[in-house]
């Protein structure tokens, strides 16, 4: 490494987990989640509803999806090894990911038994239906109660709150649904039910699989504005100019950043880097900030000077 390029790290800021009290929340909102699949499938079976069916098929998605979240949640905390220098922190990333697939599979498998349910009305029985669906909104109300606080701070908190909390919804179009059954005897009601409950799930699970998406190809997070944190390091005081700054997620709750400062006049020393990613942390939430110092003020001797280059 030629003179004038040093290496800073940081660490004296904590990373940002999802918090451990949240292993409690995974742990009873799958329990109580996945018996509830079990009733909402057999009486759907029963009661000859496919909106109880979807919605089952649904909820169990949402428990593997909690399984897989919490799973992530833990392999996160794992600490750095010589093969993983940044831990497992991203198969948070893979977790969201993994759960905005398995919804878009159990979306389409529900999606044509529906449409074919619609076609061929079954006979339905509108007090079963209700009676499972109540339940099914107490159980999905308290799950997404549990999740609420951290839902700002962890996109797969989010989508756990998210989907529990538009379980909640549908099951509560699913009671109505029974209800008009009942009243006006018309089954097609129950298949039309199924599809707007399939709507508003691939509505939600569009929102989550976008920034699944975006925090798997390292785009900067949601929150963050590339401009402003390059502006902030351009006014640093000795900086002329900024260059080979990259902005990513390391996980679902952690960012990380990496810039070349050119400072003409020298290095201003350990302090001035300290102060800046304590800065970094705590105006722009990013934690994990390593900035190398170049001196040559027309960057002839960095071959990353051009923002073409990776």
């Amino acid at each position: 490494m030629s003179a004038g390029h040093h290496h800073h790290h940081d660490h004296s800021h904590g990373h940002d987990h999802a918090p451990a009290s949240f292993g409690r929340a995974f742990a009873i909102g799958i329990a109580l989640n996945g018996g509830f699949v079990v009733v909402e499938a057999v009486y759907g079976v029963i009661a000859g509803s496919m909106a109880l069916v979807a919605d089952a098929g649904h909820n169990l998605s949402d428990v593997l999806g909690l399984i897989i979240a919490w799973i992530a949640s833990i392999l996160a905390k794992r600490p750095p090894s010589a093969r993983f220098t940044y831990g497992l922190r991203s198969s948070s990333i893979l977790a969201a990911l993994g759960n905005a697939a398995m919804l878009l599979i159990a979306l389409g498998a529900i999606t044509m038994e529906t449409i074919r349910r619609l076609f061929d009305p079954q006979p339905i029985e509108g007090g079963t239906v209700m009676i499972v669906a109540a339940i099914g909104i107490a159980i999905n109300t308290i799950t997404a109660l549990m999740f609420m606080r951290g839902r700002k701070h962890d996109i797969n908190i989010r989508g756990a709150y998210l989907h529990m909390a538009a379980d909640a919804a549908v099951s509560a179009g699913v009671v109505a649904a029974g209800f008009a059954i009942t009243l006006t005897g018309q089954q097609w009601i129950d298949p039309v039910t199924s599809l707007l409950i399939v709507a508003i799930i691939a509505y939600g699970t569009w929102g989550l699989l976008k920034d699944a998406l975006k925090m798997g190809l390292h785009g900067v997070p949601t929150g963050i504005d590339e401009r402003k944190v390059r502006e902030f390091l351009c006014g640093q005081p000795g900086v002329v100019a900024v260059h080979d700054l990259h902005i990513w997620p390391m996980s679902t709750t952690e960012t990380a950043l990496t810039a070349h400062l050119v400072i003409p006049e020298g290095h201003p020393g350990d302090p001035f880097l300290h102060e800046l990613a304590h800065e970094l942390e705590h105006d722009f939430g990013i934690g994990h900030a390593t900035l190398q110092i170049e001196t040559d003020r027309d960057g002839h001797g960095c071959t990353l000077v051009s923002e073409a280059v990776v």
